[in-house]
């Protein structure tokens, strides 16, 4: 099989990351910063579409990078309606969905897709997606609540779990839809989440408040409390603490988990015992997904910024080591998981996918006749 040249794109808050790849080998990597005051003054994310690009180019042409000979560019998904795992072609459709943000959450992952069709027209190329946030395998079982017509749905950092799982099964010489793992991303954000078989059967949806608290997040809440939180606030402000306002901020002011733990050594007892219940909480979400995959679990592999912490990983150790092994991988892999993701394609391994524009649950069969 040659080896493809493959250009990832990551579109952050603040900052897009971006790489070039020759096979899984990264040959150039850079974090093109922007101003969060010139950002501001854009109407909508999709607005800033221009502007990113030319930061893009403008440190491409610096380096003296030439993307030509590029077989695929990947974008980082976003805004996408629910959809099952894999490599998906960038298509008008998804153009449509990613620019709009179909799915209601707004976030610069929307722009994933938009530049990489932009530099892929350019070049010629092929434009994908890779398991985007919007991933949704839920088994039957974890859909319904207790309210009817709300169902359950999440969003995860389905690109790094995936790609977690995937380097772990290859470790044990198997492949990943032959394995089950829990799989945790434990940054800014966290994710935890249950794979049998190569599908995210269950997980926690950390858009919508679920799960442990993380720094920026408050976790899940009884309705009852939140609901007399509630009272005189703005709807949209307290939204905020699903995503931006909850968690540490909450409690300290401060999302840097490196800070907090700073203030914990030096005596702060709020500070400890905020970062012990994190623990505590993620710990607890790991045992929920034990029992989702009847215990019979070949892993349980953690990701992110704050798997750095030896304090972390040895609580969640000593905790849970009984459930399974637990494997440490620090920081993320989202950039080598677009690449190989388009690899995969490229290969003929898999199939890119076409994105069908409507959630891949639309309710109960049963429900619809009764």
């Amino acid at each position: 099989m040659s080896i493809h040249k493959i250009f990832t794109i990551n579109p952050g808050s603040t900052s897009t990351k971006i790489a070039l790849f020759e096979g899984k080998k990264t040959v150039y990597s850079k974090n093109v910063s922007h101003d969060a005051a010139y950002l501001a003054k854009f109407d909508s994310i999709s607005s800033q579409l221009p502007y990113r690009k030319e930061m893009i180019e403008g440190l491409l042409r610096e380096d003296g990078i030439d993307l030509n000979g590029v077989d695929a560019f990947v974008g980082r998904g976003g805004g996408l309606l629910a959809m099952e795992g894999g490599t998906y072609e960038i298509d008008e459709l998804v153009l449509e969905h990613s620019s709009k943000g179909a799915n209601g959450v707004q976030h610069p992952a929307m722009l994933g897709p938009q530049i990489a069709n932009e530099f892929a027209a350019i070049y010629k190329a092929k434009a994908y997606v890779v398991n985007p946030p919007d991933v949704d395998e839920l088994q039957d079982l974890a859909r319904m609540t207790g309210i009817k017509g709300v169902y359950r749905i999440i969003h995860l950092h389905a690109l790094n779990l995936k790609e977690t799982a995937i380097r772990h099964a290859e470790s044990m010489g198997r492949k990943y839809d032959e394995c089950n793992f829990i799989v945790c991303h434990i940054g800014g954000g966290i994710s935890i989440s249950a794979h049998r078989n190569g599908k995210m059967v269950d997980g926690y949806d950390i858009v919508g408040g679920e799960g442990p608290m993380a720094p920026t997040r408050c976790g899940s809440v009884a309705i009852a409390d939140l609901l007399n939180y509630c009272k005189g606030k703005d709807l949209k402000e307290v939204k905020q603490l699903c995503t931006k306002s909850g968690g540490f901020v909450s409690h300290m002011g401060i999302s840097d988990a490196i800070e907090l733990t700073e203030r914990a050594k030096q005596g702060d007892k709020y500070a400890e015992v905020l970062w012990n219940t994190m623990i505590y909480q993620i710990e607890k979400c790991i045992g929920s997904m034990a029992t989702v995959l009847h215990g019979k679990v070949d892993g349980i592999l953690l990701s992110g910024g704050m798997v750095y912490s030896d304090d972390l990983v040895m609580q969640i150790k000593e905790t849970c080591n009984w459930i399974a092994p637990v494997t440490a991988y620090p920081g993320e892999f989202e950039m080598e998981a677009m690449a190989a993701g388009a690899i995969r394609v490229l290969d003929g391994i898999e199939e890119a996918k076409k994105y069908k524009g409507i959630s891949c649950f639309q309710g109960f069969e049963f429900e619809q006749h009764s």
